[in-house]
């Protein structure tokens, strides 16, 4: 054999050697390095899915919560209350800015794919959401006339306006969409004055 041809063969073995050596590397580790790099089938959550995921939440509980609110005023208008005029000049106020506020948040609720939570309408009576009022303290202010339902009136309503708040304040951390943050912030503002007109007149 020529001195040529030894050495091709040298060289053809020597490369083979080294493919045989990589093949088997990859051999070893080729089915686990395919395996992590598929794409996982369930894409982990975006920082935008998760605010949507908030603001979602935050509609299907407040719409319930602005519910009870608007019931509440309802029940300071009827007559038979015998409320004060400053409180029902407060209920009046309340109603007007939170019956469309609902309107609002239901109309987000269908454009995002979404669906006011059957299961809010139950927290709303069993007083698990934040300022809550349960069906017996709802049934005793119905019962209430007069200055005694004034100050329950009033006493339920800041409890109730400090709920909101807390929920407001938690959306305006997480929440990207200029609309949830707009009525979130509006919250804030008017709970806020109206929780400080209302503890002056338990005060008074």
């Amino acid at each position: 054999m020529s001195s040529r041809r030894v050495a091709l063969t040298a060289a053809g073995l020597t490369l083979a050697a080294t493919l045989t050596a990589c093949g088997g590397g990859s051999g070893t580790t080729g089915a686990a390095g395919s395996a992590s790099a598929a794409p996982s089938t369930a894409a982990p959550a975006t920082p935008a899915a998760d605010a949507r995921a908030a603001d979602v939440m935050f509609a299907q509980m407040m719409i319930p919560h602005h519910e009870q609110a608007v019931e509440m005023a309802d029940l300071a208008l009827a007559p038979a209350a015998g409320a004060g005029t400053d409180v029902t000049a407060l209920a009046t106020r309340i109603k007007a800015a939170q019956a469309p506020e609902i309107a609002t948040m239901g109309g987000w609720l269908s454009a995002w794919g979404a669906e006011a939570d059957d299961d809010m309408g139950g927290m709303h009576h069993g007083a698990s959401m934040p300022g809550m009022m349960s069906d017996e303290d709802m049934s005793a202010l119905g019962d209430a006339r007069g200055a005694a339902f004034d100050r329950m009136w009033l006493t339920m309503m800041v409890a109730h306006h400090e709920g909101a708040l807390t929920m407001a304040d938690d959306v305006l951390e997480t929440t990207q969409d200029p609309q949830v943050r707009s009525l979130a912030e509006a919250v804030v503002s008017g709970q806020t004055a109206e929780i400080a007109t209302m503890k002056s007149l338990l005060a008074g």
